[in-house]
């Protein structure tokens, strides 16, 4: 996996899921709290996530062959969109029918270890937030300067940073519902609140699983380079003197890591065929010093042919009433 993929906040992220993970189910084994289950169930949900976007990167590496001739890496997106199913569906889903069932058939806290679910959940506060750290830090590496995080969440070609962003940011909200449903239960008696809390971090997931759902769905269908690759790329083919015009040109990441530019230029007519095609190498090596990851780059050479008459105005279209 490539530096942009962020295989540190992966790998961070899923060693503090695991041990909250399983320091969650000794506290709803001991306690009873459906808050404490939720969560728990929340966490092995991450972990799992985070070892698909590992083995999500692997598959990506593959080289291309003939089955696949532009190569494996959107797998990553497969991975990635997985991963929002199964936030839905293992972490929300079940999280929301926990919440209701207690809501229904309420169950009273064991006090005898009521302070176990406060002190893991606190605790796992501080992993979680040691792993939104490690996100954070890894994201700042290919942010662009002054782009808002939203910005960066809906435009990140690398799913992965995205992910556990939007997971770690999930589970720390999360962590505080499910502190303020067990903290409320134990000072008031009322096992209702341990069910709101489990509900609201059932919703929670489902909202953030339809974000990171709608994000890779778009990367799956296809998308080009960002505005500023654009302006880039538009701007290398134009900085030398073999291109007259550009005809029309198309971009598609076929990869987080790699961006096909396929473009239609004007050149002069009466140029030999040897010196067109030095042209468009100096062009291509351009385009790969400005956009390093335009990596397929496919350039067609044409005559620009503009419209010998102007548009004919509207009025010759009507006929005319003889009145």
């Amino acid at each position: 996996m490539s530096a942009s993929g962020g295989s540190r906040a992966i790998i961070a992220a899923f060693l503090a899921n695991m041990g909250i993970a399983l320091a969650k189910f000794i506290a709803w084994a001991l306690s009873g709290s459906a808050s404490m289950l939720a969560e728990a169930i929340h966490s092995v949900a991450d972990s799992g996530n985070q070892l698909l976007l590992m083995f999500g990167g692997r598959k990506a590496q593959r080289a291309a062959d003939r089955e696949h001739p532009f190569g494996y890496g959107r797998e990553r997106y497969v991975s990635a969109f997985v991963v929002s199913i199964i936030l839905f569906s293992v972490g929300g889903v079940f999280a929301i029918y926990e919440g209701v069932d207690k809501l229904r058939n309420p169950h009273e806290l064991d006090h005898t270890w009521w302070w176990l679910p406060l002190a893991v959940l606190l605790v796992a506060i501080v992993l979680e937030s040691l792993s939104l750290r490690t996100a954070v830090k890894e994201s700042n590496e290919v942010r662009e300067k002054g782009q808002s995080w939203a910005t960066f969440v809906r435009r990140a070609k690398a799913p992965e940073l995205p992910v556990v962003l939007l997971e770690d940011t999930g589970a720390l909200t999360g962590l505080a519902f499910a502190l303020l449903g067990v903290g409320l239960t134990l000072i008031t008696g009322n096992p209702l609140f341990d069910a709101l809390g489990t509900i609201m971090i059932g919703v929670l997931l489902v909202a953030i699983a339809i974000v990171l759902g709608i994000e890779t769905k778009s990367l799956l269908i296809g998308e080009g380079a960002s505005p500023a690759d654009h302006d880039r790329i538009v701007d290398a083919i134009n900085d030398g003197d073999e291109v007259e015009k550009i005809i029309h040109m198309k971009t598609l990441y076929l990869g987080p890591d790699e961006l096909l530019v396929a473009a239609k230029v004007a050149m002069s007519s009466d140029r030999p065929l040897r010196e067109v095609a030095d042209d468009i190498n100096a062009i291509e090596a351009r385009i790969r010093e400005s956009v390093p990851v335009a990596r397929v780059i496919y350039i067609e050479p044409d005559v620009y042919r503009p419209a010998i008459d102007p548009e004919p105005s509207t009025d010759v279209f009507v006929l005319k009433s003889s009145d």
